[in-house]
């Protein structure tokens, strides 16, 4: 594995190779993979470099998304590879998300029109990627398996299995009839036609939203398959809560489209009958896969936003098992499913931890490090004394590194850049885990001489980054020597 200055000085490289400079490389707040992403400023654009030693997993990405470009689907563009392919540059398609969106809709308690649009364009997209973007496409080289096998379903029946439903002591189980039931979903799932692209993880936090109009990443899952699975985990990402009505309004509106790209190339997908009879299964699928990620994410690593979610996909699936009516008995998953009523209370009363982190600038010379009131013991200590000091001039003696012309100074020093960069790198991974782990407090430090210039543009300017990059957090600032604080609440 690289070490995060090699990661960074292979970026700049082949930021190179494009005939640019990298201005500063910036970590980017991991996800649940094992990828490193970076945001690069050149001295032309922004653009994203990502590190993975899984070399497989990469040349799916490659050979994908240069196909999909060629198809002209709204896909990232890989501009530079490393020899060894494990960093590679690519577009930048912003923050934005169609989760940020729902988010807002769920906020207020209504799906706006322009949400229900976005989805709208995102499922006409999909008819795309799965009829166009499968013809020609390379399925050799995808990662981990080219083709949706009885292996693959198998793979996440068991993921609920063993991930979440051995961890519930309250519901009784035979296996052996559990594993027969899994055997007959899997072999009607298999008779669904599946000469598709499928996306395999089709849901809203991998469609970027770019001018209104939806991009898409992390596709480099994606396999031969069939049509229902992506629409599936678009539609029922059981944390966007999508309502039934319009649940039913956005499968017709892809079916409609569907038939329309069908008509020609295969004609018995037209009338949707097959997409309609196999659906249910699916639907059921899905709902399993996701308490099975749930449960490996949160019971067993104990990550608690996983834990926090587990109830949505608990009521999802219970709601779907009333209303759906499966062509075959699964008599030992209905038992289980029903007992599901019985562990749905102890997640509901998890309750959401905030985490609070505490930014404060110091003065070396009067007061010395803050005392950590958490009593987590101090959290992280950066002296910025070793930085170019404006207080040395006697025209920023009177400001402070809150003042424009103080921020101009220090913005302009190159050491200033590479000492935030390491100091983010800490700071996110720091975040991450805390999160992951429910910690309630964080402590951040930055101290210089007398607590008035570079140990306050260093607190604010950290405090305000991580307020960007993590609004699920309460955020603190205090200029201690100045008695002065700054609070962003969480979102």
């Amino acid at each position: 594995m690289l070490t995060l200055e090699d990661i960074k000085k292979t970026i700049t490289e082949l930021i190179e190779t494009l005939g640019e400079k990298a201005l500063e490389t910036i970590a980017m707040p991991s996800s649940g993979s094992s990828r490193r992403y970076f945001r690069v400023k050149t001295d032309k654009r922004h653009l994203i470099g990502a590190y993975n030693i899984n070399i497989e997993e990469n040349d799916a990405f490659f050979s994908f998304s240069k196909h999909f470009k060629a198809c002209g689907l709204p896909v990232p563009e890989i501009l530079a590879i490393s020899p060894d392919k494990n960093v590679y540059i690519q577009t930048d398609l912003g923050d934005d998300t169609l989760f940020n969106h729902v988010e807002n809709c769920l906020k207020n308690d209504k799906f706006d029109a322009e949400t229900i649009e976005l989805y709208k364009k995102s499922l006409e997209k999909l008819v795309d990627f799965q009829i166009v973007g499968h013809k020609g496409l390379d399925y050799s080289k995808a990662f981990p398996t080219p083709a949706f096998d009885e292996m693959s379903i198998m793979d996440d029946l068991n993921y609920f299995k063993y991930c979440f439903l051995k961890e519930q002591e309250e519901i009784s189980f035979n296996e052996t009839r559990l594993d027969v039931d899994f055997q007959r979903l899997a072999k009607y799932i298999l008779e669904a036609p599946s000469e598709f692209f499928m996306y395999r993880d089709f849901q809203s936090r991998n469609i970027m939203i770019v001018d209104n109009e939806p991009y898409f990443i992390d596709y480099q899952g994606g396999r031969k398959g069939p049509l229902q699975y992506d629409v599936v985990s678009l539609l029922y990402q059981v944390k966007a809560r999508i309502p039934d009505d319009l649940r039913k309004e956005l499968i017709d509106y892809y079916k409609q489209k569907l038939s329309k790209s069908c008509r020609d190339a295969r004609p018995c997908l037209s009338t949707t009958t097959e997409f309609d009879k196999y659906f249910p299964t699916f639907v059921l699928l899905r709902l399993l896969q996701v308490l099975g990620a749930y449960g490996f994410r949160g019971l067993i690593q104990k990550k608690l936003h996983f834990m926090q979610s587990i109830p949505y996909a608990i009521k999802e699936l219970l709601k779907v098992n009333e209303q759906w009516t499966m062509p075959f008995e699964l008599p030992e998953l209905q038992s289980v499913i029903q007992q599901l009523n019985i562990v749905l209370p102890k997640y509901e009363s998890i309750e959401p931890e905030r985490l609070t982190i505490t930014v404060n600038s110091f003065s070396y010379k009067n007061g010395g490090v803050p005392y950590d009131k958490s009593g987590n013991g101090g959290g992280y200590v950066f002296d910025c004394r070793a930085l170019p000091n404006p207080g040395r001039y006697a025209e920023y003696k009177k400001m402070t590194g809150e003042d424009a012309d103080v921020i101009e100074f220090l913005e302009d020093k190159p050491d200033v850049h590479y000492f935030l960069q390491n100091v983010q790198m800490l700071v996110f991974q720091s975040i991450d885990n805390y999160l992951e782990r429910g910690f309630k407090n964080l402590q951040i430090n930055f101290g210089c001489t007398g607590g008035q210039h570079r140990s306050v543009f260093f607190a604010q300017t950290v405090g305000n980054m991580i307020h960007e990059n993590y609004p699920m957090v309460r955020v603190e600032i205090n200029h201690l020597a100045q008695h002065i604080s700054h609070v962003y609440e969480a979102k």
